[in-house]
């Protein structure tokens, strides 16, 4: 089977079909705030229907409000089944096709107020009921083959359960409800920690711990699946599922990281439990990350995706399959040297799906369950992901997105043809203001390496004309710009206030393979630099360029770079650094998930001393000179506050104009939507102030 799937919008942008187009108005962030935000379909076992969620933003109550919609294969508008509650997420289907489960904020009367549960509803919205009711809470539902079972997760207390119980032990209602109270009450405070990892991105760590519970929807009855101290799956920012059921129903396989130190170890694998209850079985034993479980319709095999080096995060993500009658795991896409994404299975068991990084795309590739040859299946300026086929393989369904557009659902069939979107709810928008389509350049990078950028024009370009340059740096370091639509760093934003923005992926980046995306380690402000020093000298050839009006902006590793170019270079009229890393050894030592520095200089400041103070921006405090504004979240503590107050006070007392920006309820990442706003507004203004004459 052939799928062929057609860009042909994206193309046509690329070749300008929008200036035959009426006057638009320039892409700005109340243009951002008013898309709906896609996320999450899933298709109805029958093939007939997709049930998606619908995040919107509320400026006025600061809040992003979450709805469940469904959309027919056969076409028609999308409709919304929730309405109650904030928070409406993660619709999955019931085998039969009649009911959707889903994660609801909505009041409980018999539950426990600001908790979220799982609810059921009919297809049509009707018939609301909730099926869980828990204390702790519950998220994460996935419901069996057969339709008889649930497995979510829930922060339990694990004290309430024995340290040396059965998997599949009886949930402790009444024991974790005690707890719950006895913390709601507590006048005391303090936090008293004895190991690492006793905070994470946003949050400390309490008496609580992630479990993976268990119910009978007939009977109600809950039981702990991963009973004891562990959080179970480990943290995830996103990937595949960490969970699946077998197609009978019997077993579960599920991640887990039992090391000892978790603040240093990315070595998760994947277990098996019986659903009844019983011990679980370790079924991975490589010391790097597995994750992603997913079991061959047929149950013979498991699909996963697997990482060689223990301790690197941003080791290559390979594609594996485990034969379960055999354990005879065989690894499917080294060839590639493409990190794998997402995947599924082809109904008969014979192949697999899946997507890849690749030069800022996610296209859709196809390999034999038995390994051989890869085919690619669709490919085009967009990033393709949560893939599903309808029975028989007839019908693909899929989320497309490009960083021209937000995501959209899409379907395509195997005679060919061009995908056909299911939903329009952002035609509006983009009929109203102008989005621009991504350019790409390369340039010569350092030891024979090609360096690409992305290059997004301001609305109506006039290609005789000067213009203001905007780069902006992308985090990781093993990271990527390309063809994703993104709501913190949004180049259609700052192209619509007139910049000509550029996104160079430079070495260290994912998608242009794992040697490219290795050249960074333990060489922070070398070859990446370099990368962009190239990028920045062919960009200031560009007839349309002010090479006097230049600005460059990055958050995480992008912090680290503006302040590394702060001490390293005066191309650039202003700097934006948002929650960049400037002192590595009081980084290394504030930060959570140790393995990072650990990988990334080598181990830590008392064992390499040399290689933190050679790539630290904060040794080269004496050549500050570019006006530079600093925003940083207080409650990041992947980058703690620290290392933008740090780096604001050599600012200050280096005379350079400076502003730092904190915000007290954001972490990493700036979410809350008047947040957004002034944080957007505030950049803006600042590059402004200095790229743009006064009016």
């Amino acid at each position: 089977m052939i799928m062929r799937i057609a860009f042909v919008c994206g193309l046509l942008l690329g070749l300008g079909c929008f200036t035959r187009l009426p006057a638009k108005a320039p892409f700005t962030f109340d243009a951002l705030a008013k898309i709906a935000r896609i996320d999450d379909p899933q298709l109805s076992p029958d093939g007939k229907f997709v049930a998606f969620t619908v995040q919107t933003v509320d400026l006025a109550a600061n809040t992003k409000p979450t709805q469940i919609y469904v959309v027919s294969l056969d076409g028609g508008a999308p409709v919304r089944l929730t309405n109650d509650g904030l928070s409406n997420t993660r619709p999955r289907w019931t085998p039969d096709s009649k009911r959707i489960f889903f994660v609801s904020d909505r009041a409980n009367s018999s539950g426990v107020p600001g908790t979220s549960q799982i609810w059921s509803m009919n297809m049509d919205g009707s018939d609301s009921r909730p099926i869980t009711n828990l204390p702790t809470g519950a998220d994460g539902e996935t419901i069996s083959p057969d339709g008889n079972l649930i497995i979510f997760t829930s922060d339990v207390y694990p004290g309430c359960t024995p340290s040396n119980a059965t998997p599949g032990t009886d949930f402790d209602v009444a024991c974790n409800k005690a707890n719950v109270d006895k913390d709601a009450e507590l006048k005391m405070h303090a936090r008293v920690f004895t190991n690492l990892l006793y905070r994470h991105w946003t949050q400390y760590q309490g008496n609580r711990r992630q479990h993976l519970l268990i119910q009978t929807l007939s009977a109600g009855k809950v039981r702990d699946l991963t009973p004891g101290p562990l959080a179970t799956p480990p943290f995830s920012l996103g990937g595949p599922e960490q969970y699946a059921f077998s197609p009978d129903s019997v077993q579960i396989a599920y991640v887990s990281n039992t090391d000892p130190d978790l603040s240093t170890s990315t070595n998760s694998d994947i277990y098996m439990v019986p659903a009844a209850g019983g011990p679980a079985r370790q079924i991975t034993a490589n010391k790097g990350g597995d994750e992603g479980p997913l079991f061959s319709p047929d149950g013979k095999m498991l699909a996963f995706r697997t990482q060689a080096r223990p301790g690197y995060e941003s080791d290559m993500w390979r594609l594996a399959v485990m034969d379960l009658q055999t354990n005879v795991i065989t690894t499917l896409s080294d060839a590639l040297d493409r990190w794998v994404e997402s995947y599924t299975w082809s109904a008969d068991s014979k192949r697999l799906f899946f997507t890849i990084d690749d030069h800022g795309s996610q296209p859709l590739m196809m390999i034999a369950a038995t390994g051989g040859g890869v085919r690619t299946i669709a490919q085009g300026p967009t990033s393709i992901t949560s893939m599903q086929f309808t029975p028989g393989d007839k019908v693909l369904v899929y989320a497309e997105q490009s960083g021209s557009h937000p995501v959209e659902i899409y379907k395509a069939t195997s005679k060919g043809g061009s995908g056909i979107p299911l939903t329009h709810l952002n035609d509006d928008i983009f009929n109203t203001y102008q989005s621009t389509a991504l350019d790409r350049m390369t340039v010569d990078g350092p030891e024979s390496s090609k360096v690409e950028s992305f290059i997004v024009k301001p609305p109506d370009f006039d290609a005789s004309k000067k213009y203001p340059v905007l780069f902006l740096i992308h985090g990781g370091p093993q990271g990527e710009w390309g063809e994703a639509w993104s709501y913190r760093w949004n180049a259609q934003v700052f192209a619509g206030a007139g910049y000509v923005v550029v996104m160079p992926n430079p070495q260290g980046s994912v998608g242009y393979g794992q040697a490219f995306t290795d050249a960074v380690n333990g060489d922070w402000g070398g070859r990446a630099y370099q990368s962009i020093v190239a990028t920045i000298n062919a960009v200031t050839a560009l007839p349309y360029v002010d090479s006097n009006r230049m600005a460059a902006a990055g958050g995480s590793y992008g912090g680290y770079m503006i302040d590394w170019m702060l001490g390293h270079t005066t191309a650039f009229k202003a700097l934006v650094t948002h929650a960049g890393v400037y002192d590595l050894t009081s980084e290394a030592g504030t930060t959570e998930e140790l393995w990072f520095p650990k990988w990334e200089f080598q181990g830590f400041p008392w064992e390499n001393n040399t290689m933190y103070e050679r790539w630290s921006p904060s040794t080269f405090v004496k050549n500050f000179k570019t006006p530079t504004l600093i925003t940083h979240g207080e409650l990041d503590y992947r980058v703690p506050i620290g290392q933008g107050q740090e780096l604001f006070t050599a600012l200050q007392q280096m005379n350079v104009p400076s502003k730092l920006v904190q915000f007290p309820d954001e972490g990493h990442w700036i979410l809350k939507p008047q947040n957004s706003q002034f944080w957007y507004k505030t950049v803006i203004d600042w590059l402004n102030q200095y790229t743009k004459p006064p009016a």
